[in-house]
């Protein structure tokens, strides 16, 4: 599968492009990076240094990709953190003009907007973009449950910790265009008041949605780039997999192990090279679970 991915990179540390083209490569697939910013190191740390590239620029790089033939043979593209809403407009004419010359392309969108507890955090306009141009021109779209409320036109907290709810909101989008949904950071429960809880992802197409799970990790500060990684092994996974339900729990078996590994070793960035064997062929010990809500 020859994959572009329009992100950003940083020299330091594993986010955006700096995740997802290794995990890729790993997986058998040949990926185009399209760098969106060239930083030191992730914008979790106080500071750092570097610049962004203007949507110019992108679309320049755009440009050469497609004299080099590279569109035509383009079978997905993935994207996660958008700078600005001008670069949004790059990256919707980029998918068009992949679709245009590979009809079989997908689209693999992380719409990247906040989160539970920090709001947004993109420019303004992005969310804009998201839910007018992103979402009806994926096919596989990967929010958590803060950015999944946004698309569906709720209260950005109404969702969390509603399964019910956020399977409803997921079959809304499918209305819109994508074809799956893989809601992120999934919260339950356990059964066992003295049992951890579990936090996982679910998958909801046209025909049924299902949930895997996994005990809950902690971390003194959460590592950045978990998101990146989970859309980029999706993608992978959903190509290759036999079923939705087999790419859920490959997903979340190769981002536990990274997470585990991780925080085994206590660090601040993901353990990417550390955990990639386990990550690129995770033992599945958590099953898929079709939700009746899912009807």
């Amino acid at each position: 599968m020859n994959v572009l991915s329009i992100q950003s990179h940083v020299s330091f540390g594993h986010v955006g492009n700096s995740v997802a083209v290794f995990l890729l490569q790993r997986l058998n697939c040949e990926v185009w990076p399209v760098h969106t910013v060239h930083f030191s190191n992730h914008t979790g740390y106080p500071d750092w240094t570097g610049t962004a590239a203007s949507a110019a620029e992108v679309s320049d790089l755009i440009d050469g990709l497609d004299a080099r033939g590279a569109l035509a043979d383009c079978d997905a593209v993935l994207t996660g953190y958008v700078g600005s809403a001008e670069l949004g407009a790059v990256i919707a004419e980029t998918v068009r003009r992949v679709k245009r010359a590979n009809p079989k392309a997908v689209y693999c969108c992380d719409p990247v907007m906040g989160d539970a507890g920090r709001g947004f955090y993109v420019k303004p306009g992005v969310p804009e973009f998201m839910a007018d141009e992103a979402l009806p021109l994926s096919d596989i779209l990967t929010p958590n449950p803060f950015e999944l409320a946004v698309l569906a036109g709720a209260e950005p907290g109404d969702l969390i910790g509603d399964q019910d709810a956020l399977v409803r909101a997921a079959q809304g989008l499918l209305l819109q265009g994508p074809k799956t949904v893989l809601i992120t950071s999934v919260e339950e429960d356990a059964d066992d008041s003295h049992a951890p809880a579990r936090i996982g992802m679910a998958a909801v197409t046209r025909d049924g949605c299902w949930l895997a799970t996994t005990p809950r990790l902690s971390f003194e500060i959460a590592p950045n780039g978990a998101g990146d990684a989970t859309a980029a092994l999706f993608l992978a996974h959903h190509a290759t997999a036999p079923s939705t339900a087999q790419a859920l729990e490959a997903t979340l078996a190769s981002v536990h192990a990274l997470l585990a590994e991780t925080q085994r070793r206590g660090g601040r960035e993901l353990a990417l090279i550390e955990s990639q064997d386990a990550v690129v062929s995770p033992s599945v010990t958590e099953r898929a679970r079709r939700l009746d809500s899912a009807g």
